[in-house]
């Protein structure tokens, strides 16, 4: 029993760091959490608490701070890098488009003239 004791502790030392342990680095605090910092919400006089928090909800998604985070949780090789990437950039463009069908809707092009119906045509009598 002595001598299964002494060869585990001969094997565990063997293992041992020879040099002194490295000094400990200067606290960081997490990506996620200076990445958020950049979210901002005012919150209205007189709005209610749920509409705030659909608009913080909104913010964070159109970040992308909760996708980034989710990607990372795992180890991504090269090709679903890529197809990550590829999605990314369609859904960029999607957002891109409806953002400019949305502006052409709110303002006409300059120069365009504004359609309005025709004045009701008034017929004289005999």
């Amino acid at each position: 029993m002595k001598l299964l004791k002494f060869a585990f502790l001969g094997v565990a030392a063997a293992f041992a760091p020879r040099s002194p342990a490295p000094a400990p680095l200067a606290p960081v605090a997490p990506a996620s959490t200076t990445a958020l910092n950049s979210i901002k919400i005012t919150v209205r006089s007189g709005e209610s608490v749920d509409s705030v928090i659909m608009r913080l909800r909104r913010e964070v998604n159109k970040s992308g701070h909760l996708r980034t985070l989710r990607n990372k949780r795992y180890h991504e090789d090269a090709r679903e890098k890529k197809k990550r990437k590829l999605a990314e950039a369609r859904r960029k463009m999607k957002f891109a488009r409806q953002r400019k069908r949305r502006a052409a809707r709110r303002l006409p092009a300059r120069g365009a003239v504004a359609h309005r119906a025709a004045p009701p045509q008034v017929q004289q009598g005999p």
